[in-house]
């Protein structure tokens, strides 16, 4: 993997192609968890693929991915507070 060389680059530059990485993680984090969304609660509430979905599996699909939102929100601020905890620690 080439690394970025960044010794050239005032701070200003340096915290905007920080911004950029981080914005590109957040991109990249919301496609997979879209996708993994996506295949999961398809594969639990589409048990019949067909041109329309029924009421039960649209009811399904809906509070699946609610789940799966509500788990992935739960997973991210405990990530989070745990990362701010062991900056604040060294």
């Amino acid at each position: 993997m080439d690394s970025i060389r960044t010794e050239g680059l005032s701070s200003s530059q340096r915290e905007d192609l920080m911004d950029q990485v981080k914005q590109q993680i957040v991109i990249a984090n919301t496609q997979e968890l879209l996708t993994k969304m996506g295949e999961k609660c398809f594969s639990k509430c589409i048990t019949k693929p067909g041109s329309s979905l029924d009421s039960s599996e649209q009811k399904c699909l809906a509070m699946c991915m609610d789940r799966y939102m509500d788990c992935w929100n739960l997973v991210s601020r405990t990530y989070t507070a745990r990362l701010q905890r062991e900056k604040n620690f060294q």
